[in-house]
């Protein structure tokens, strides 16, 4: 533990410590430089030795840290001091959702739906410049002071997304999309279940899947099926009810394709609570998830889910004079109406009537272990082979390599791209770059050389040319000065200069530039400066 009034990297004074997690130790600091509070986030021992685990969070912070957005909790600064590796992020002094949510028991439908598009909102910005969040849930939301929602850790949950980590699993999964609970591919739309079963919890006081370990409830995520919030409370609004449904489907294709898709819909329910304007892609032949307990249940204890409670504090960058959030913020209320477990078992029973027992025998686990079964003991699936459905392979993701299309055209990148795959969704966007040139690809995501899901969008960024700046003021300068200025990195300006004679204006003082200050041209552009040679000479007859 840090003392308080010890210095970090010359620059941050440790004040006191107000968080502590599996991963990491918060502190609230103070940074000398810009005489301003912040929190410092500082992984622990176990992890700072793991050079490939120091590198992934150092290399997740640094994207984060590119992010700025009212609703996302700023990453300042990342870097190490003896050893130490640690984030510098904003500190924001409130309450965390989750928090927020176990005082009120549940919130106002208006409440919630505010909460929401804030949350959303953040995630659209991450998700614009292609950082997906992969733990968001109401512990990882902070409600300031003043009612302003911020989404914390983006970028460093991708990080901690290793077997090495396991200490946040039991608060984490139950806001895990069934793709991640498989150890599989997981983008936008997996932040978008997340959300919706933060959503579900705020609006009915409770999350949709419960279990006694996370194993139980990774299951439910994939197999599972959550009561419908009208049948929890009927003065919930149809549309809202069913926004949630979205989000929270099995198939990431089925949900929102985009948080800013979600916000329009959020929005329009605020508007239109008992509208009919939320469109669920209608089931096809074959599109029910495969019910498969034993695969699923192999491909979760691959993907290092252990049974733990969760410590990681991610109050931690609030002031502990505001919140104390020392106590666990992931147990579920023991009390959880066994009525939400049950409907999900009738969904599943209404699919094969032989899966009940198999199902009742996983919810309400016996502690018989046969010999040689390596399976938890706490969930002994001993399924009889004549009530067993034949067991099918989960369906592989189809991927295709994605080409490095930079400096290519629009219609160039397009056709290249669909060598690789014919059908690719490829969605085009534009943005200013100093170095491609004005209607080439500037941007891509993924990177070349990727394996990616034929199902997901490719991002593509045209360039639309340098991002214009102002000519900045240096009438009043000296000639150097002016010069200096001009040619700085901010500009970059090729100068030139055009002497004129004033009366008013001193010898070798900058009167003007031409074109005139304020004018928006390119960094590199040509910029003449006007510079006296002070009074005009006067013949004397």
């Amino acid at each position: 533990m840090l003392k308080s009034g010890m210095i970090i990297s010359d620059r941050y004074e440790i004040v006191d410590k107000v968080g502590s997690g599996g991963m990491a130790d918060v502190y609230k600091a103070k940074d000398q430089r810009l005489n301003r509070f912040v929190a410092i986030k500082i992984l622990k021992p176990e992890y700072s030795s793991d050079k490939s685990f120091v590198n992934k969070f150092r290399g997740e912070a640094q994207s984060a840290a590119g992010l700025s957005h009212p609703n996302i909790v700023n990453v300042y600064d990342v870097g190490d001091d003896s050893g130490l590796h640690y984030i510098v992020m904003e500190l924001v002094e409130g309450i965390t959702l989750k928090r927020f949510i176990e005082k009120k028991g549940k919130l106002e439908i208006k409440e919630a739906v505010g909460i929401a598009i804030q949350i959303a909102q953040g995630m659209e910005a991450a998700h614009n410049n292609n950082i997906i969040h992969r733990d968001i849930k109401p512990q990882n939301i902070i409600i300031s002071r003043e009612g302003k929602v911020k989404v914390t850790d983006f970028g460093i949950a991708k990080a901690s997304n290793s077997n090495t980590i396991t200490s946040n699993a039991m608060g984490s999964v139950h806001y895990l999309s069934p793709e991640q609970a498989r150890g599989g591919y997981s983008d936008e739309k997996s932040d978008i279940y997340s959300l919706g079963v933060t959503i579900y919890e705020m609006l009915s006081g409770k999350v949709p899947f419960a279990g006694d370990n996370t194993v139980s409830v990774a299951l439910l995520h994939i197999q599972g099926e959550a009561m419908p919030l009208r049948e929890l409370d009927p003065e919930i609004p149809v549309s809202l009810d069913k926004i949630v449904q979205k989000c929270m489907q099995k198939r990431p294709e089925r949900r929102y394709h985009s948080a800013s898709e979600l916000i329009a819909d959020l929005k329009k329910a605020i508007a239109h609570p008992d509208g009919d304007f939320v469109q669920i892609p209608a089931f096809i032949a074959n599109d029910s998830p495969t019910i498969n307990i034993s695969d699923d249940l192999s491909r979760i204890k691959n993907s290092a889910y252990m049974e733990e409670e969760d410590h990681e504090l991610n109050t931690g960058y609030t002031n502990n004079a505001v919140e104390d959030d020392d106590e666990d913020l992931d147990s579920v209320d023991s009390k959880m109406d066994k009525f939400v477990v049950a409907g999900s078992i009738v969904t599943i029973v209404v699919l094969a009537l032989a899966i009940t027992f198999i199902v009742l025998w996983f919810v309400f686990p016996n502690n018989k272990k046969k010999p040689g079964d390596t399976t938890d003991p706490e969930i002994t699936v001993t399924p009889d082979p004549e009530l067993t459905p034949t067991p099918s392979e989960e369906p592989s993701v189809e991927t295709f390599e994605v080409p490095k299309v930079i400096g290519l055209t629009k219609e160039d990148a397009d056709a290249l791209i669909k060598t690789r795959y014919e059908h690719a969704n490829i969605r085009y966007g534009e943005g200013y770059s100093d170095d491609i040139e004005e209607g080439l690809v500037c941007e891509q995501y993924p990177q070349e050389n990727t394996e990616y899901p034929v199902t997901s969008e490719v991002k593509l960024t045209v360039s639309v040319g340098k991002k214009p700046i102002e000519i900045p003021d240096v009438a009043g300068l000296t000639e150097a000065q002016a010069e200096k200025k001009l040619t700085s990195s901010d500009y970059q300006f090729v100068v030139e200069k055009e002497h004129v004679a004033d009366d008013k204006v001193a010898e070798g003082i900058v009167i003007s530039t031409k074109p005139e200050r304020d004018t928006k041209v390119v960094k590199g552009a040509t910029v003449t400066m006007v510079v006296s040679t002070g009074p005009e000479n006067k013949q004397v007859s």
